[in-house]
């Protein structure tokens, strides 16, 4: 027979941080997005021009790529196409594993990065951080730190 373990039900306010930072989470990204419209860019694109900028050569294998941004591998190449499409990446063969790819940052990636950037990061600051101050921000990290520990460590797992 099993033993039933006793739900351990959110206090009051436990219940309003829950639905506050989902509030956010869900407010925030979709001002995020509705800021990178006129560039044409939603934010899976911006986070895979990031991720290239700021990786070695501007390029990554396809499956680190996915993983970086937790994309399905198919899901991933049909984002990519639509990038290489504008003229943001290419892809490019990996010559130690004939089945491996590259998502390859070009040169109009590059200056895409450059025009909007300034604008996502104005963005985040007026949506987010100029919000708080910086002793809020700082026990925001503290607190969200752990979170982000325990939730990469049990990727492996899934």
């Amino acid at each position: 027979m099993e033993t039933e373990t006793a739900t351990r039900w959110l206090t009051d306010d436990e219940q309003t941080t829950w639905r506050a930072h989902l509030d956010v989470n869900r407010l925030l990204m979709h001002q995020l997005e509705r800021d990178l419209q006129p560039f044409g860019l939603t934010l899976n694109d911006y986070e895979i021009l990031v991720n290239l900028s700021e990786s070695d050569d501007l390029r990554m294998r396809m499956s680190d790529l996915a993983a970086a941004t937790l994309q399905s591998k198919s899901r991933l190449s049909h984002q990519i196409t639509r990038m290489e499409n504008a003229g943001l990446v290419r892809r490019e063969n990996c010559e130690s594993d004939r089945r491996g790819l590259f998502a390859v940052l070009t040169e109009h990636g590059i200056a895409t990065m450059r025009r909007v950037a300034p604008h996502h990061v104005a963005s985040v600051r007026r949506h987010f951080i100029d919000l708080m101050s910086p002793e809020a921000l700082t026990g925001l990290r503290d607190s969200l730190l752990p979170v982000v520990d325990h939730l990469r460590g049990q990727r492996g797992k899934l």
